[in-house]
């Protein structure tokens, strides 16, 4: 996996890059909206370009699943996104043209499946962090067969031990997972694990900044079940994963809100990140995530993260605060 490591690890970071300099320069000319009304910006897009001619450099059979399209710059009557993004890859990819931006944001379509690699794209999880200045994730994944293999997410405003900013999490199935700093090179890195406690009541849990994304009313239920004291670190994107995995948080909860399904890009990352760290990611049910379903988690409901030795207690404790699941 050395080579789908490495490639990975250069596409996100230069990604992630790219999304430092849209954030620097930004303004509302650099937003538009999806048919459901949610945040897309330059930087989205810019992401998932970068990203995708990567992948299609290296691996040009693999199909990719990203979150964008290329409708939000070909729809664009004014052209001021299209004009937008071009302006701010050519930093990092000089010489594109529309064509060939629109034809790497139209190959993310894979509906991924139960066969055969696939790679699963969020290029900016956590858009609303963005826009407001906080956390967000650049996050790629590899699935094989339905499994996840690699992971790697790009956090540019997470601060590290060292207090500075801008983290790489890498993890690969059965070898482990890492922090990088964003700026530096992977010799840099160092090994992470979850938070070693035994007793959930000693545990901080992370969830969502808006409650629209996660019932933080049902998490709250759950940790004082649990004998949580401690508030909870609430924060944009797949950050909360990675807070996780290096032991800054012990539990993370995402409650899903009626009947809300997850999509597939943005927990493969993550998600993997977790489990090398020693931790345990499952849905509220305590069962897998399962990948093999499309483009999004139909299978399961909500999230749970956690080191191994309190996984089963948080999962106990979810479904006395909502019940189990029937069907």
């Amino acid at each position: 996996m050395t080579h789908e490591r490495d490639v990975a690890i250069e596409a996100v970071r230069t990604a992630s890059f790219l999304c430092r300099a849209v954030r620097a320069s930004f303004s509302d000319a650099l937003t538009t909206e999806k048919p459901d009304k949610s945040p897309v910006t330059v930087a989205d897009l810019g992401a998932q370009v970068i990203v995708s001619l990567a992948l299609a450099k290296a691996f040009p059979t693999d199909p990719v699943m990203g979150e964008e399209d290329a409708s939000q710059v070909r729809d664009d009557p004014s052209g001021t996104i299209g004009s937008a993004l071009q302006e701010h890859l050519v930093r990092f990819r000089p010489g594109l043209d529309g064509a060939a931006i629109e034809g790497a944001l139209g190959r993310c379509t894979s509906a991924g499946g139960p066969r055969g690699r696939w790679w699963t794209l969020d290029p900016v999880d956590g858009t609303k962090g963005f826009l407001r200045g906080g956390q967000y994730a650049v996050a790629l994944a590899l699935v094989d067969d339905g499994e996840v293999v690699l992971g790697v997410l790009g956090c540019p405003n997470l601060e590290r031990a060292d207090g500075n900013i801008g983290s790489l999490f890498v993890a690969e199935r059965g070898r482990g997972a890492w922090e990088l700093p964003l700026d530096g090179d992977a010799a840099a890195g160092v090994a992470i694990t979850v938070a070693s406690i035994t007793d959930p009541a000693d545990a901080r849990y992370a969830e969502s900044l808006e409650a629209a994304h996660s019932a933080q009313d049902e998490s709250g239920r759950i940790a004082a079940q649990l004998g949580v004291t401690t508030p909870p670190l609430r924060l944009d994107s797949q950050a909360k994963y990675g807070l996780v995995a290096r032991g800054d948080a012990s539990i993370y909860l995402r409650i899903p809100r009626g009947g809300y399904i997850e999509n597939v890009w943005d927990h493969a990352a993550g998600a993997i990140v977790v489990t090398e760290a020693g931790g345990i990611v499952s849905d509220v049910d305590g069962q897998p995530l399962d990948f093999t379903v499309g483009r999004r988690l139909a299978r399961n409901r909500g999230i749970i993260a956690a080191p191994a030795a309190i996984h089963a207690a948080v999962v106990g404790a979810a479904h006395s605060v909502m019940g189990a699941r029937v069907g």
